[in-house]
């Protein structure tokens, strides 16, 4: 229910600031707006001049004078602001045929249409970035003060690029790395291009590791693809009634072994339990400095009822920033979401890696919107601003449907100067209203294979 919740506020606070964006352009040049709406379909409740307050849908023969009905709708997954003179996802086609009014979207210059259109994706990146400002200044950066690797698993990423367990990694494709956010978004940047080089301290001697295109495509953004040093697996959440709580384990036991194997990953926890479903288990654990081993049973799917999560045990620091150093972190920050966000997009034109396991639909919006607010206010504004930039980077791709065909549409218009046939439009936002529509289902199937 927390989910649900976070993720209605989240999505609201979003389309609100995008929809506001365009709606707020087309007042400053004196467009007719008609409805300012907060979700899809059947409209809920509203309010505009001439009606004042009503539930429902208003009727077809309402004649609004030029006002703006501001509505919520039944379906909270978007938004949209109509204006009168435009084809848009409502596909209105009313005012076809008739004489362009000079309050009408189509009867303004290119300029004035680019600005409208555009105003959403801008109004999306200022929120990420006063957002990301405020942070900074107030409570400024939380780092991992880390570069070293910890547990190299069989197979693994790491394995194959010839990491071993202990190095401390000095630069990425020649880019010095200080925290282990950098050393994350650095080598998850370079597993987009041809090759990589990366430079580690093994043994107080520095070596550096040259990685192909094999080894690097196989790194997914949503995988352990390198598990960091200085951390320990722990029992971060044990369930009421489970068969651990009935052994004994408690919240915080550092896991030293689980049946007679030495233990430095949550992940060869997970995979000793799934090796032994129905049966029992040894587990030595450390609490308050002392090794106790207790045996715990394991269900029929191989769970005892307890979340294992690594816990950092290694240095933590906090940057901090005046007003100026502030922004300028806040800049380099979006910049680095952005170069990422296109890394990863090529990886999965190029079929490197699957769309659902580097962009998550409605569901896991909503799982990350719950957990983020359990973690605090800083750290769910941080997941608000990560996601307003990416609805903004979305947005103003060229596709059909979304502000950047609009663009496209817009620019087309003012080279051959004259105004694209509204069936053609409807043809266009229609095929791409579709395929827009079958790739959320996919997203959301996807969603759903990786939750449940």
């Amino acid at each position: 229910m927390d989910s649900l919740i976070f993720f209605v506020i989240t999505i609201s606070i979003l389309v609100f600031v995008h929809e506001f964006g365009h709606f707020a352009a087309a007042k400053i040049c004196k467009m007719r707006t008609d409805v300012f709406a907060i979700g899809f379909g059947k409209r809920l409740f509203g309010w505009n001049k001439i009606n004042g307050f009503t539930l429902g849908n208003l009727s077809e023969d309402i004649d609004l004078q030029g006002h703006t009905d501001y509505r919520l709708s039944i379906l909270p997954l978007g938004g949209y602001v109509k204006i009168s003179g435009m084809v848009d996802e409502s596909f209105d086609t009313d005012f076809a045929g008739k004489e362009p009014q000079p309050y009408e979207f189509r009867s303004k210059p290119v300029y004035q249409k680019l600005f409208v259109i555009t105003a959403g994706v801008l109004m999306n990146f200022l929120l990420t970035v006063f957002i990301f400002w405020g942070i900074n200044i107030y409570s400024g950066k939380p780092i991992l003060s880390t570069t070293k690797i910890g547990y190299i698993a069989p197979e693994s990423f790491a394995e194959k690029a010839g990491f071993s367990e202990g190095d401390e990694i000095i630069s990425v494709n020649n880019k010095k790395v200080n925290d282990w956010e950098s050393v994350f978004s650095e080598v998850l940047m370079a597993s987009a291009g041809k090759s990589a080089e990366i430079k580690v301290l093994r043994n107080e001697k520095p070596v550096t590791l040259k990685i192909g295109k094999p080894v690097l495509s196989k790194i997914e953004p949503s995988a352990e693809f390198l598990n960091m040093g200085d951390v320990i697996p722990v029992a971060g959440k044990v369930i009421e009634n489970s068969p651990a709580e009935d052994a004994g384990i408690k919240n915080g036991d550092q896991v030293i072994e689980l049946k007679g194997m030495p233990i430095k990953w949550t992940n060869q926890i997970y995979k000793i339990m799934e090796e032994n479903k129905d049966d029992s288990v040894l587990v030595k654990i450390l609490r308050d400095g002392k090794e106790i081993e207790i045996a715990s049973k394991l269900d029929m799917e191989g769970k005892m009822g307890v979340f294992f999560v690594p816990k950092y045990i290694g240095k933590r620091d906090t940057v901090s920033y005046n007003l100026m150093e502030g922004l300028s972190a806040t800049f380099d920050n979006i910049g680095n979401t952005i170069g990422l966000t296109f890394a990863m997009f090529r990886k999965v034109i190029f079929g490197e890696v699957a769309f659902g396991k580097v962009f998550g639909g409605p569901l896991k919006i909503a799982e990350m919107a719950g957990d983020t607010a359990e973690m605090g206010i800083s750290v769910f504004l941080s997941f608000l601003a990560s996601l307003s930039l990416s609805l903004a980077i979305i947005n103003i791709l060229p596709f059909p449907v979304l502000d950047g065909g609009h663009v496209i549409m817009i620019i087309i218009e003012g080279i051959i100067r004259k105004e694209v046939p509204i069936k053609v439009k409807i043809w266009i936002n229609n095929i791409g209203f579709a395929l827009l529509m079958l790739l959320m289902a996919f997203i959301i199937y996807s969603d759903a294979l990786s939750m449940f």
